[in-house]
């Protein structure tokens, strides 16, 4: 496995991160990533994470906790360091930060289309819900 170390995300990290998130085709038209990470900044809880190898930034998971659920967004890994473990590190790491605030449950949402990660989410212990998911944006990110 790639040596990576795991740390905090810092704003000087913007772009790299965005252009991961593109690389993994998890940037979509409607949610604008720049807004979604300086929205994830006002909130200081220490739940975005990113991963490097030689000082080059090759994985992310964004994380949410409302009090009832934990929420993990924008887990990525660069194709070319993928099947490596980096993915299922950083998502312990981040389950980890979540139990030490006292989170009973975590939840993900994974696109339809993105069928490929079903079995890195099962292979990692997460099972698919039965539930349906609603949304309703507030505010358009166009």
């Amino acid at each position: 496995m790639t040596v990576t170390k795991f740390r905090k995300f810092k704003k000087s990290d913007t772009d790299t991160v965005i252009n991961l998130w593109k690389t993994c085709k998890l940037a979509v038209p409607w949610n604008d990533p720049l807004k979604d990470i300086n929205r994830k900044l006002l909130i200081k809880d220490g739940l975005f994470i990113v991963g490097e190898s030689k000082n080059r930034v090759i994985a992310s998971a964004m994380a949410g906790y409302d009090g009832h659920r934990g929420y993990i967004y924008y887990l990525a890994v660069l194709p070319e360091f993928q099947k490596q473990g980096i993915g299922s590190l950083i998502l312990s790491i981040v389950e980890k930060k979540l139990l030490e605030i006292g989170c009973p449950k975590i939840n993900l949402f994974v696109r339809n289309t993105n069928i490929k990660i079903k079995n890195f989410y099962k292979i990692n212990k997460y099972e698919m819900q039965d539930s349906l998911v609603y949304g309703k944006r507030l505010i358009k990110d166009d």
